[in-house]
């Protein structure tokens, strides 16, 4: 099989019950009780400022009354990044099941490669061309040499579950993952840098790439809950 290199990631927005609309119903039952039925396809923009008041003084839960589902392809050390919020609800592909295919991740030119500083006062610089191309060729070395042991011991008979342990992280993997709002704007306050947000966050470059595509997509479905997160500094209520 031809080993395949790639430097980006796959986010599809494969089915959604999402809106701003489903954040009002949720917020009004507790002073409407049954009456607020009558809010489930209410026009959110009359009441964008009851969804600015539950951002700015994060009353959370409304925004739990939905959910998206992603499709996700990226390299292995992302999913293991992702998982750590327990935010999600998440189907990997299995290397104990099928064999895995051979596309790996190295990092595109613009990736900043140089780390400067201590743990929490550090930032990512440039790295010199150099360096870059010592990390492409020992990075793709290293996984054309970890795939040929693979391949070698899958042709042996030997089980998949004990082959793939010769894998890099750097292998690429699938994964279906399905969250709310709430649980959506609590990963990107952690995983995207922006200027605009109140609490600084340093992510790594891989899971950024794919939290700005799953903001992309949740702010299509839900643009005044979306704009309130960024008005209100991108804090999870």
């Amino acid at each position: 099989m031809e080993i395949e290199f790639r430097s980006d990631v796959t986010v599809e927005l494969i089915r959604a019950a999402a809106s701003d609309a489903d954040v009002l119903f949720a917020a009004r039952v507790s002073t409407k009780g049954e009456q607020s039925l009558d809010d489930v396809h209410a026009d959110p923009a009359r009441s964008k400022g009851l969804i600015n008041y539950l951002m700015r003084d994060r009353h959370g839960t409304p925004f739990e009354h939905n959910s998206m589902t992603f499709y996700v392809q990226a390299p292995i050390f992302v999913f293991r990044e992702m998982m750590r919020h327990r935010i999600a609800s998440y189907n990997e592909e299995s290397g104990r099941y099928r064999q895995l295919r051979p596309v790996f991740y190295v990092p595109a030119p613009d990736r900043k490669l140089v780390q400067q500083g201590k743990p929490g006062h550090y930032e990512f610089v440039d790295g010199t061309p150099e360096q870059y191309k010592i990390v492409v060729e020992a990075t793709k070395r290293a996984c054309e040499e970890a795939y040929a042991a693979y391949l070698e011991m899958l042709n042996a008979g030997v089980a998949r579950e004990v082959a793939r342990g010769v894998l890099p992280v750097a292998i690429y993997s699938s994964a279906y993952v399905t969250l709310n709002a709430r649980s959506l704007m609590n990963f990107l306050s952690l995983r995207t840098r922006r200027e605009s947000s109140r609490f600084p966050s340093f992510p790594q470059r891989e899971i950024e790439m794919v939290a700005e595509r799953m903001e992309a997509e949740w702010a299509r479905l839900m643009p005044l809950t979306h704009e309130a997160f960024e008005a209100h500094g991108r804090v999870a209520p």
